[in-house]
């Protein structure tokens, strides 16, 4: 039997297809059953996560059971076997073995370095224990992903994918400005409460923002997230809101972060759209007597200032004009005040500040905005599938960063040392799981051997009492000891050899050798293998225990 997986990934196929591809918790069990019911597979287990499937299963011919796993998971998914094929990748024995381990780091996630996915390792395998479709191989295999996966952890530095993740999402809506100045001073709102968008709403509270609002379908995880947020000594003001606020929110904010498990859309371009409306809509309300688009009795107003012919003929520039005295005045903001710049850009028309042209509402005119402030609302995407709507960027006044732009996050050089350290790791372990395993596949053909030559040793001890009836306790035992050892070292230095033999590539014929050699019996091996198995189960019930994983994600 042999270890193979078909399925697929972000990696091989369109999130359209993914979605479609979902399978339900009672849909991942019925593919269970019918895969050890089908002929290629003795046992199997679904990895099934919003970013992929996969179905793993021993199979004893390679042809057949690709053919019969992809049949499977099309009419499961529910995705024609046509439609399904060009996005399914096969991966068998050692290649198998190898991809899983690298799941388990993190490497073959959308966020590199992630740990939820340990979680989910384990609820696979306990899944496969449960309806009894996983065996020996598949546990064995799922333990030492799970291991390799924590080793990869705590041997590297490879959870800082995620941060390196999110600070390089805020880089590229920062653009050439430092997040921390770009963040200063800014309200941001963040929509899901799991382990990216906590990692996104701490990153905004140590870079400056003055307020987080963190949004997720249920509160209690957004409050406990909030109080996170407030007790982490940043001094930002954090709260929590129901999901049917965030559109209330969206008018107030400056920059949104959304990392849901949501397979449809969070934000549509009409949500940003309508956002934007009431973004202008309240700070019209609040500047609206005195500044009507005629003139204001401030001299130091850049929405409409007097209309003298010095201010008429030249534009305002802010590093060139005095501030506005402490009281009195523009009740929006003074010249040289760069938040006042953009909102006075986004809201006048016509305003000789920005030296007589029309601004579009939401656009910020470059001659007044330094170029990291050329939106008025900054959105990031950490989520696969997406939350906001790719259209949303072609909204005037708005920036959108989605994780599909940061692809190549993880090549960045501070995470490059790490990637390769891990996938070490992996290559290492892969070998010592080839190794153990194959070197398991030939013990109960030792232990076989080993059992026989203690079944000799008992009759040539019987048959000597029957010839010597006379022979004493203490001379009895003697010779049997004798008879023993000297059976023992006969067979030690074979059977050591034929497991270290057994254990390298293309040592499986090692077990058949020895069995022929021998004229073991194979029922008697079978035997052994089935006590070895039961033996095994409830062993491998603890492990998963030890196992466990108490936080999904990383915060």
């Amino acid at each position: 039997m042999s270890l193979l997986v078909v399925g697929l990934s972000h990696r091989s196929a369109p999130v359209s297809v993914l979605e479609r591809a979902a399978l339900t918790v009672d849909a991942q069990a019925r593919l269970l059953h019918d895969t050890v019911a089908a002929e290629p597979a003795a046992e199997a287990a679904v990895l099934a996560t919003c970013n992929r499937i996969e179905l793993y299963a021993d199979v004893d011919k390679f042809h057949a059971g690709v053919a019969e796993l992809s049949t499977l998971l099309a009419l499961h998914s529910g995705v024609s076997l046509e439609e399904l094929t060009p996005y399914l990748y096969v991966h068998y024995e050692d290649r198998a073995v190898h991809h899983l381990f690298s799941v388990a780091c993190g490497l073959d996630s959308m966020v590199v370095g992630e740990g939820q996915i340990l979680g989910q390792i384990k609820d696979a395998l306990a899944r496969g224990q449960e309806l009894h479709t996983a065996g020996r191989l598949l546990n064995d295999l799922f333990q030492q992903a799970l291991r390799v996966g924590k080793r990869a952890h705590s041997e590297t530095g490879i959870d800082r994918a995620g941060q390196s993740l999110v600070t390089f999402g805020l880089e590229q809506l920062a653009g050439r400005e430092p997040v921390h100045a770009w963040a200063k001073g800014k309200r941001a709102l963040v929509i899901g409460a799991g382990s990216m968008s906590s990692l996104a709403a701490a990153t905004l509270a140590r870079s400056g923002v003055d307020e987080v609002v963190v949004a997720n379908r249920t509160l209690d995880r957004a409050e406990r997230l909030a109080e996170i947020l407030t007790e982490g000594g940043t001094g930002v003001v954090a709260r929590a809101v129901p999901m049917s606020q965030v559109a209330e929110e969206l008018t107030r904010a400056d920059v949104a972060v959304s990392c849901t498990g949501a397979t449809g859309l969070v934000l549509t371009a009409a949500d940003v759209e309508a956002a934007l409306a009431g973004r202008v809509g309240d700070v019209r309300d609040d500047v609206r007597d005195g500044h009507d688009g005629s003139a204001c009795d401030d001299d130091d107003c850049v929405i409409a200032p007097h209309a003298t012919a010095e201010r008429t003929a030249e534009a305002v520039a802010p590093d060139t004009v005095t501030p506005a005295p402490e009281t009195g005045g523009c009740p929006v903001g003074r010249v040289g005040d760069e938040t006042a710049y953009e909102q006075h850009a986004a809201l006048v028309e016509n305003s000789p500040a920005v030296g007589g042209g029309p601004v579009r509402v939401g656009r910020v005119a470059p001659a007044v905005v330094p170029a990291a402030r050329a939106a008025s609302l900054y959105l990031l995407d950490l989520a696969m599938p997406r939350d906001i709507d790719a259209a949303a960027h072609r909204l005037t006044g708005v920036r959108l960063v989605d994780i599909e732009s940061l692809a190549d996050a993880s090549a960045d050089a501070p995470m490059a040392a790490d990637v390769d350290a891990v996938r070490t790791i992996v290559s290492d372990e892969v070998a010592a799981f080839g190794a153990a395993q194959r070197a398991a596949h030939i013990t109960p053909t030792v232990v076989a051997l080993r059992t026989m030559a203690a079944d000799v040793v008992s009759g040539e001890i019987a048959r000597l009492d029957g010839r010597l009836p006379g022979l004493g306790d203490k001379e009895r035992a003697e010779i049997t000891q004798t008879v023993r050892r000297v059976v023992d070292k006969l067979l030690h230095a074979p059977t050591v050899r034929v497991k270290q033999l057994a254990s390298e590539p293309g040592g499986a014929g090692y077990a058949d050798a020895l069995r022929t050699l021998f004229d073991l019996d194979p029922e008697t091996v079978a035997a052994v293998s089935r006590a070895d198995l039961l033996s095994n189960a409830g062993g491998q019930q603890n492990q998963l225990h030890e196992n466990d994983e108490p936080k999904r994600g990383r915060a």
